[in-house]
């Protein structure tokens, strides 16, 4: 007699998936845009000075970096504990570092060849003549933009 009455059972209505596709892209597309992935693997440590000068770079694809410490702990067993330069993710000795920015300059537009930098990340504990070293061969290189970061030694 009601008004209201269930008259047969009525099924759930089916849920409309057609815009799923698109969601799902702009979410790939989200996290494509803000991750970042880094190109070097570090093989040393290596502890960032507190900047005291700042400078702003205008592309920062043109910039080159050596990396200056002590290996990891995983990589000291097989490579002792001595300062050791990284360029890319390999070991290497002073003497490659010619070929290294001559690669690297050469992977760039010729435009872009002039405004290479180099920048030298070394480990507070690195001896100053293993700098020096790096710097020597960097010149020799014609490397002529260098920038070099060093954790301050506090005594």
């Amino acid at each position: 007699m009601g008004k209201f009455s269930k008259a047969g059972g009525r099924e759930m209505p089916e849920l409309n998936t057609s815009s799923l596709p698109d969601l799902v892209f702009a979410f790939l597309f989200f996290i494509m845009m803000v991750t970042s992935m880094r190109e070097v693997t570090l093989k040393v440590q290596f502890k960032a000075p507190q900047a005291t000068e700042l400078q702003k770079l205008e592309k920062k694809s043109l910039v080159t970096f050596i990396y200056v410490g002590k290996p990891t702990p995983d990589l000291q067993k097989k490579f002792g504990s001595e300062t050791r330069i990284q360029l890319n993710d390999q070991f290497a000795e002073t003497s490659e570092i010619q070929d290294y920015i001559a690669q690297e300059k050469s992977s760039m537009k010729e435009e872009d060849q002039p405004f290479m930098t180099v920048s030298i990340k070394a480990d507070k504990d690195t001896k100053m003549g293993v700098i020096t070293d790096i710097k020597q061969a960097l010149r020799e290189a014609y490397a002529l933009k260098i920038s070099y970061s060093a954790a301050k030694r506090i005594e």
